[in-house]
């Protein structure tokens, strides 16, 4: 899982989201889901997709990009991202 930060304004720190990037061999092609963002969308399998691991990553971050702007014309809150933590050296997703 990578993490994607969108461009924002210097001043301000963007929000660093979560991007899950697998193959799917039905598609035959790399299907892009954004974790924090699957409650507010309609297609809960995939927000985009690409042909290669890159582009795809590509196309996810220009999804995340409109979807902050989106809620941010609109005046809706952002998710709150997800983040890694350590408790007693385990990894442990926390924020959701």
């Amino acid at each position: 899982m990578s993490t994607a930060s969108p461009a924002g304004s210097q001043s301000e720190q963007p929000p660093r989201y979560a991007m899950h990037i697998a193959w799917s061999e039905k598609d035959q092609a790399y299907l892009v889901t954004l974790p924090e963002w699957m409650p507010q969308l309609i297609n809960s399998v995939a927000v985009t997709h690409g042909a290669t691991y890159e582009e795809a990553a590509r196309h996810g971050q220009e999804v995340l990009e409109m979807l902050i702007e989106r809620a941010r014309e609109r005046g809706e809150p952002l998710p709150k991202p997800l983040m890694i933590e350590y408790a007693d050296d385990e990894a442990v997703v926390a924020g959701a």
